[in-house]
């Protein structure tokens, strides 16, 4: 049984640690934010892939403490971190991974083992993070205690791939290292992917988020020109996707939310700009385009109103989902918030369901509504954010006026239209 501390308990971190009390470590889930702790100890669970009743079952071992006190990672065997990296004003902040570091070295022993899996630009493990711990224990990376770096790949809300059943990638800075990294992971989910070191594994991330970026981009701008041109960009879209090689489907949104879309393809593009001097021109095009989906939903909007002669002033809307993805609560960066506001600026009169977000997350903009036949009947055109699958659709499709949907989620008819 190892002793094992993950810092940071949101979407990666707390599912990280459910699985290492599940396997049988002790395990310290160091929670700055107080709040969260508060929730945690009382079994309340705040990510949507970690229940009540796991957060429940990890108390009862008696193997699993939230806290936000750091004189309880002390002996640990592995640390885990877990914080988020955020862009501040287009730059990497990797200002809550620095402080993690500084936490943690002290309680650095020989033979412990720290893993990063914030995302971050290639060299963050080795030029950042090393230097902080050695710096903090007074010891030797590599020499007397290892490190590593391991990208997180959970997909909130799915239930086909979940963080033990999704491959994961694992690098240390020397061959005991990775050893180290790897057999803990090993513990905890059915395959990892051995790579040459900490640089190759933080620039895999970036690749994978990068990919998904660009291709979403391509697909919206084509979506954009095929309404101009009268073609259905979703029929074509499932055309190709016949072909048994050489394409694979993305599809059109309102743009692109979550942490990682939004991010990750930036610290990649600064990192090559910081580095090299030269722009990463695919990343920086993609932003543009998804950045500015928002902008061109609103316009949409004003023209499917246009059709039944009223102007977007005075408009009621009801838009349907603000989470940045289907079956999630999650609206961190969702395009769909910034849609509203877009619609409100406009001077329409805003009002959205979505039973998957508290409420208290709402903009203050926006009117949070439940989802029923007669704020329906009541709107002059729907707009679908999100699909997600609680939503009464039959109810939607029979009783809305008239529908704009961004997620291909009905079938196009006279009074529906798609992106």
């Amino acid at each position: 049984m190892r002793r094992v501390v993950v810092a940071g308990q949101g979407y990666v971190g707390l599912p990280i640690a459910m699985r290492s009390v599940e396997v049988g470590h002790w395990v310290v889930g160091y929670e700055p934010d107080a709040s969260r702790t508060k929730r945690l100890l009382s079994a309340s669970s705040y990510i949507e892939d970690v229940s009540d009743g796991q957060l429940t079952a990890a108390m009862a071992t008696g193997r699993y403490l939230p806290s936000t006190d750091l004189s309880v990672c002390e002996g640990f065997d592995v640390a885990v971190i877990t914080v988020p990296t955020p862009l501040t004003d287009g730059a990497p902040d990797l200002s809550f991974v620095e402080q993690s570091a500084r936490d943690l070295a002290p309680f650095v022993r020989s033979r412990s083992t720290v893993i990063l899996e914030s995302t971050t630009y290639p060299g963050t493990t080795e030029e950042l993070l090393v230097p902080l711990l050695e710096a903090g224990s007074g010891l030797r990376a590599g020499r007397d205690f290892f490190v590593g770096y391991s990208p997180e790949r959970i997909d909130p809300g799915n239930r086909t791939w979940t963080f033990r059943s999704t491959p994961k990638v694992v690098s240390g800075i020397d061959k005991r290292s990775t050893d180290k990294v790897e057999a803990f992971y090993l513990e905890l989910v059915d395959s990892t992917v051995r790579v040459s070191g900490p640089k190759v594994a933080e620039l895999t991330k970036l690749l994978e988020n990068t990919f998904r970026h660009v291709n979403i981009a391509l697909v919206n701008e084509l979506a954009m020109f095929a309404d101009e041109l009268d073609v259905d960009v979703w029929e074509a879209i499932d055309a190709a996707s016949t072909k048994p090689f050489g394409f694979m489907p993305f599809f059109p949104g309102p743009g692109v939310g979550g942490h990682c879309l939004p991010v990750d393809p930036s610290y990649l593009s600064w990192r090559v700009k910081q580095t090299l001097g030269s722009p990463f021109r695919f990343v920086e095009l993609a932003n543009d385009i998804n950045d500015h989906m928002p902008d061109y939903v609103a316009q949409r909007v004003a023209v499917a109103l246009n059709r039944d002669a009223k102007a977007i002033r005075g408009s009621r809307i009801l838009v349907l989902g603000l989470s940045y993805k289907r079956n999630s609560g999650d609206i961190r960066v969702s395009p769909i918030p910034v849609l509203c506001s877009r619609l409100s600026a406009l001077g329409a009169q805003v009002s959205a369901a979505d039973p998957l977000v508290e409420r208290g997350m709402f903009p203050a903009e926006i009117r949070s509504v439940t989802l029923s036949e007669s704020e329906i009947a009541g709107a002059d055109l729907v707009v679908v954010g999100t699909d997600h699958d609680s939503f009464d659709w039959q109810l939607v499709r029979r009783t809305a006026r008239r529908i704009l949907d961004t997620r291909h989620r009905m079938p196009k008819a006279e009074s529906v239209e798609h992106l």
